[in-house]
C-alpha cells in the first residue's frame, strides 16, 4: 500500500549526499519536492536533475526544498552532484524501503527483460508533512514546470 494525496507521510530517515542521514521531518515547516529517479548519469535522470538544478532557486523562493532519491550508493550520488553542480541532496534508498513506502518500486521491463527498479515520480509534501501532489511514470520534459506550478499555488 502506497501514500497517497492527502496523507500524512511517514518520517523516514535514509543516508544523504550531504553526509550523515536526511529525515523527512528535518523539513518540518518546507514544502518538499521529492524526486524518484532510476539511475545516476544516465540521459533521462541527468535531464530531470538538471532540470530541477536549473529551477532550484525559484523552488526555494516559493519555500520548498528538492530531495532525489534513487537506489543507488551514496559514492554514485558524489559523482552525479559533482558532474552535475546539483545544489540539493540526494539520498540512497539502497534498500528500497521509502520506494516501497511511496509504492516507486516496481515491476519493471525493458529489451524484453523483467527487473525490479523505480518508477520516476515526484512528490509535494506539504509543510505539515501531507502530501498534496503526486506525478507518477514521470516523463521528464515539462515534469519540472507542471510541479512548480503546484508549489507556487
Amino acid at each position: 500500500m502506497s501514500i497517497t494525496v492527502g496523507d500524512k507521510v511517514p518520517d523516514f530517515t535514509i543516508p544523504a549526499s550531504t553526509g550523515g542521514n536526511i529525515s523527512l521531518g528535518d523539513y518540518r515547516g518546507s514544502k518538499v519536492l521529492l524526486y524518484f529517479y532510476p539511475k545516476d548519469s544516465t540521459s533521462a535522470c541527468t535531464q530531470e536533475a538538471c532540470d530541477f538544478r536549473d529551477a532550484h532557486d525559484t523552488i526555494a523562493a516559493n519555500g520548498a526544498v528538492v530531495l532525489g532519491i534513487s537506489a543507488d550508493p551514496l559514492s554514485s550520488h558524489s559523482k552525479f552532484i559533482a558532474k552535475n553542480s546539483l545544489p540539493f541532496p540526494l539520498l540512497s534508498d539502497e534498500e528500497h524501503v521509502v520506494s516501497e513506502l511511496f509504492g516507486v518500486w516496481q515491476l519493471k521491463k525493458l529489451y524484453g527483460k523483467e527487473f525490479m527498479g523505480i518508477v520516476r515520480s515526484t512528490f509535494l509534501i506539504d509543510e505539515e508533512g501531507i502530501l498534496r501532489a503526486e506525478w507518477r511514470k514521470v516523463r521528464v520534459k515539462g515534469h519540472v514546470e507542471a510541479a512548480l506550478e503546484q508549489i507556487v499555488k
